[in-house]
């Protein structure tokens, strides 16, 4: 037991991820006892980690504005991480899209006859706009909609920064409360290696016979995309533009990996990922403010998940997509990725989305709803280390301006 406790935190999550799977492959036919018995200390932990998400967001942002001292600098980090951010979703259609048709032929063709589904409505672009912007202070923190939070956040430190030597008490407390959830947050992460059993457990009980049967096809050609998206691109975009070794940097993410595979929660894992990011050399002012808002509208596992699903439902229907279709999914899918932010269930929203911008039915989700968590797990781990490589880069290029800004100066 003691061996154990010494363990680095991704070996003690690493050996609970494993046990899970064994313990819920063994369990397949007592699923109900492990969804009603081992499940809710799950959620338990899962509810334990969403509560201090909140306060850390708001105090962290808050904390990182008012340390920049410049609104104009929070206008550079903010515009960068959301031009990565928006390249990066791009990239994962496509990459989803174009091994989905390499691979569609693999695919099976299920039947469509008896199909059924009714989509969420998805949010206007203007609606999209107007619920950035909370209409009171509760309220974003009670729903935990992360977008509010963000504005909220802003607007208060950058009122801060205005105010000026005035606010200097206010700045001592918001660092005051940030170190203290912080450490609240530290105590509940030594948690989770029971937390990702309890959560894991259920989901292979439930799934293990569904993912072996006709869909593990489909499954595996997702996570094939989601592996190539992060060996390619942020492998290369970590070493091009954030100067650190892909290596290094997927060893240093590998407990937040871990945590968001049996999560399937970016917000949830969001604690866990700045952690992550800052022990790589990511700035605490950046991570601050370049992690919330990549928890909120990044998405690139969910990307690849629209190209795949399109391709499958597309072949199950005896469609063929169109050069012209499939950039229209690019599109819609990088725009939603943004416009869907906050939204309960965004990736099958998304999905919705999708489908009716190129004339797919939309009862063709019903096809892949049955295994949407498994998918998810996937996504969300592609998702957070979207989001850490951001805050890498970000950092690297602050301190790289920060660098060339003195030699400068000393040069005058």
């Amino acid at each position: 037991m003691k061996k154990l406790r010494k363990l680095p935190l991704a070996g003690q999550i690493f050996i609970a991820l494993v046990l899970a799977i064994i313990v819920g492959l063994l369990m397949q036919n007592q699923a109900a006892i492990a969804n009603n018995y081992i499940k809710p200390f799950g959620t338990i932990f899962l509810n334990l980690v969403k509560f201090i998400v909140v306060p850390i967001v708001l105090f962290s942002i808050m904390a990182g504005v008012v340390s920049m001292k410049d609104i104009r600098k929070v206008g550079k980090i903010g515009g960068t991480a959301v031009l990565y951010y928006t390249l990066t979703t791009a990239f994962a259609t496509t990459i989803g899209l174009v091994i989905a048709n390499l691979a569609k032929g693999f695919f099976p063709k299920l039947a469509t006859g008896n199909l059924s589904y009714t989509a969420s409505k998805a949010p206007s672009l203007m609606s999209t706009i107007v619920n950035i912007f909370p209409d009171n202070f509760i309220s974003p923190m009670v729903n935990n909609n992360m977008l509010q939070v963000i504005v909220m956040a802003l607007i208060i430190g950058f009122a801060i920064i205005l105010v000026g030597e005035k606010a200097e008490p206010a700045i001592k407390a918001i660092d005051v409360l940030n170190e203290i959830f912080m450490k609240c947050m530290d105590m509940i992460l030594h948690l989770s290696p029971i937390g990702v059993f309890c959560l894991l457990c259920p989901v292979i009980a439930e799934n293990g016979a569904v993912v072996i049967g006709s869909l593990a096809k489909v499954l595996l050609v997702a996570y094939l995309c989601f592996a190539i998206h992060a060996v390619v691109v942020y492998s290369l975009s970590v070493r091009a533009a954030g100067g650190l070794s892909p290596l290094q940097f997927f060893k240093g993410m590998l407990p937040a990996m871990l945590f968001a595979f049996s999560s399937a929660s970016s917000v949830g894992t969001l604690p866990l990922n700045m952690e992550c990011a800052e022990k790589l050399g990511a700035s605490k002012e950046v991570t601050s403010f370049v992690l919330p808002l990549g928890a909120t509208i990044n998405m690139d596992g969910t990307a690849i998940y629209q190209g795949v699903c399109a391709v499958f439902i597309a072949s199950c229907f005896g469609i063929n997509l169109t050069f012209g279709q499939m950039i229209t999914i690019v599109l819609t899918a990088t725009l939603a990725s943004i416009g869907t932010a906050g939204v309960p269930g965004a990736g099958m929203v998304m999905l919705a989305m999708v489908l009716q911008s190129v004339g797919l039915p939309v009862a063709g989700i019903a096809l892949v709803a049955g295994v949407d968590r498994i998918f998810d797990m996937g996504r969300t781990t592609l998702n957070i280390t979207g989001d850490a490589s951001c805050a890498i880069i970000v950092s690297h290029l602050q301190k790289a301006r920060a660098k060339a800004k003195e030699m400068a100066y000393a040069d005058r």
